[in-house]
């Protein structure tokens, strides 16, 4: 009964064309890959990698196990292959006996040299990369590289957190907790819609406002030259160098309410 499933989800996966947004994500004029960087507060241990991926990853998401390919039409499809996952596991070599510091320098390194790799065309595009070196942060790392023509950033997003379970209680997903009780929220959700209510012109406006801008900012006028954007020409072709900073979770929600108003 499982193989005529598995025979049944081939054909259906053969004959499904790749959306339009994964054409995009990946064609020769681009290619787009989501780097998620797990840190682990004790190493990984490797004995779990094959069965993690073989048994959670890879099938959860068709996309896992398939390449892309394009038809005698031109159109590009998606076709399940067999998965050797030894070709998607990564093992980095650093030097022994350095210091945390150290070790972040070379996972910084080791992100930029991912990053400006294009993932091989013949296998599934992704990557799943081991860091065994204590950094400042983590006693261990996890890296998954991803192609964006797999899903985007909501979806892939909740295919990696489908993959992991709660410590107490391993039947159960993670789950993020909530400070709030059900009242708050009810009186927050009441006061979200007279909110709703009451900016919904100023909103309308400052929407059609910000799509003019747009427009313009994509046609005529140019962005300023700053310290993070140079203006140069083609540099968006040249090598790219990846380094971190930490942000306590209590400042992303300050953030996150002044950009709200």
């Amino acid at each position: 009964m499982e193989s005529i499933h598995k025979k049944k989800l081939e054909e259906e996966l053969a004959d499904e064309p790749v959306s339009p947004t994964g054409q995009y994500f990946n064609s020769l004029a681009l290619s787009v890959s989501i780097i998620a960087v797990l840190e682990l507060e004790i190493p990984f241990n490797e004995s779990f990698t094959f069965p993690f991926l073989q048994n959670l990853l890879v099938r959860i998401n068709p996309r896992f196990s398939s390449i892309m390919v394009t038809d005698d039409h031109g159109v590009k499809q998606w076709k399940k292959v067999a998965v050797k996952l030894e070709d998607h596991v990564k093992i980095p070599s650093f030097p022994v006996g350095v210091s945390k510091e150290c070790y972040d320098m070379y996972l910084d390194d080791y992100l930029s040299e991912i990053a400006n790799a294009e993932l091989p065309k013949e296998q599934p595009l992704w990557e799943f990369h081991i860091i065994k070196y204590p950094t400042s942060n983590a006693a261990g790392t996890i890296i998954f590289k991803l192609h964006h023509a797999l899903g985007d950033g909501f979806s892939i997003m909740g295919i990696l957190f489908s993959c992991f379970h709660r410590v107490d209680n391993p039947s159960k997903p993670i789950t993020l907790p909530s400070l709030r009780s059900s009242s708050e929220s009810g009186n927050e959700k009441r006061y979200n819609i007279r909110k709703f209510v009451t900016h919904f012109p100023s909103m309308l406006l400052n929407t059609a406002s910000d799509f003019a801008w747009t427009l313009m900012k994509s046609s005529i006028v140019e962005d300023d030259k700053t310290s993070i954007r140079s203006g140069n020409e083609g540099v968006e072709f040249r090598p790219k160098a990846i380094s971190t900073i930490n942000f306590r979770l209590d400042h992303i929600k300050q953030i996150k309410n002044k950009v709200a108003g």
